[in-house]
């Protein structure tokens, strides 16, 4: 029996860009609890946690009824967006024909992601690219990055080994939950952290391009 490859993607900062509906969603939710709006440059820094996880660290200081206020109001702000059809999550180049060519390859595809199961599944059905997937994993499920939680978990699923694997992502926090859970991890320079602290963080090189990704997520496990 060939040895298992997986290949566990981040969503938001590699599969799909979805910052501009992140950020939109963030300031209108401090707006609602009556707060001044975080910085862009610092929300776009937290995407990929989960998202208490985000808001706290984006206002330490709040007491904690107004911070479960702020979590509430981006979660119905963002569902109202999606419902309302004005999401825009679109696909970075090449993702889709990567996709394709690394399951025609024989490998196995995973998500580990902070949207919810529901976000992470309009999205993939946005796209048409849900049946993909083997393993989808979410901050409904899991403790927040860089926990490995959810990274074992689709280890699990996959039947794969941690030397099996290769997590790829656009933050630290995606670099340190891979080094956490055994997993060599890739980054990718098209998403929210600069690729000098992916580096720093424990990836094995960083990808610029779709066809770069492929090229290394060869050489990461032959």
């Amino acid at each position: 029996m060939s040895a298992v490859r997986l290949a566990v993607f981040d969503c938001d900062g590699t599969l799909v860009d979805g910052q501009a509906d992140v950020c939109w969603a963030m300031d209108r939710a401090f707006a609602r609890a009556g707060l001044a709006g975080p910085d862009m440059q610092a929300v776009r820094r937290i995407v990929g946690l989960s998202l208490p996880v985000a808001v706290r660290s984006l206002a330490p200081d709040l007491p904690e009824d107004q911070a479960r206020a702020v979590t509430e109001f981006y979660r119905s702000s963002f569902r109202a967006r999606r419902e309302e059809g004005l999401l825009d999550e679109p696909l970075y180049d090449g993702i889709a024909e990567l996709l394709v060519n690394l399951r025609d390859a024989g490998w196995s595809l995973a998500v580990a992601t902070g949207k919810s199961d529901r976000g992470l599944a309009a999205c993939l059905a946005t796209h048409g690219i849900a049946d993909m997937f083997i393993s989808l994993q979410t901050a409904d499920r899991h403790p927040s990055k860089p926990h490995p939680a959810m990274l074992e978990a689709a280890l699990f699923e996959a039947g794969a080994a941690p030397r099996e694997a290769v997590m790829i992502g656009d933050t630290s926090f995606d670099m340190l939950m891979a080094r956490s859970a055994g997993v060599r991890a890739i980054g990718v320079a098209w998403g929210y952290h600069a690729p000098a602290e992916l580096m720093a963080s424990g990836a094995l090189s960083v990808a610029e391009t779709s066809a770069a990704l492929a090229t290394a997520l060869e050489e990461a496990l032959g």
